[in-house]
């Protein structure tokens, strides 16, 4: 089939793509390579201590590149650098309505690593498992002024 009728509603409402992360040993080293190298800006570079991480946000275009080194090698993270080494960690899907897309994905039977909308850098954000994503850790991220910034105290 062609056309948007062979795609699930669930995922036409998906908006842009809000950044792909990339987990790096070394920040710093990292920043050098993407900012001096390749040439992006710095958005933003902060620790992340619920995940025992710290980030960088690179803009480019209408997206992010997101740099995340973990702080702590008992981490999901410091665990996935050590298992596979450096490289794509994620792809971030933005959504107008992170606990309605949650509870769609849910009843599809999608699992799911985070039930309700958590706070993130950006915004309220939640994962989906690999298992159900042929692979692929996916986060979601809710548009900026959705239901749930306001429930998390943005």
């Amino acid at each position: 089939m062609t056309g948007t009728s062979a795609v699930p509603e669930h995922v036409r409402g998906l908006g842009r793509v809000h950044h792909v992360a990339v987990v790096v040993r070394d920040l710093d080293a990292s920043l050098g390579f993407y900012r001096d190298t390749l040439g992006l800006e710095v958005d933003t570079v902060m620790p992340i201590p619920s995940d025992r991480v710290t980030i960088a946000f690179l803009p480019i275009g209408e997206s992010k590149v997101e740099l995340v080194s973990p702080t702590d090698d008992t981490t999901g993270v410091a665990r996935f650098l050590e298992s596979k080494g450096e490289g794509f960690h994620h792809v971030c899907f933005e959504v107008h309505d992170l606990a309605e897309t949650l509870t769609r994905l849910a009843i599809d039977g999608v699992e799911l690593i985070d039930t309700q909308p958590r706070k993130g850098a950006e915004g309220p954000v939640a994962f989906l498992h690999p298992r159900s994503c042929h692979g692929v850790l996916v986060e979601l991220i809710e548009a900026p002024g959705g239901p749930a910034w306001d429930a998390l105290g943005y």
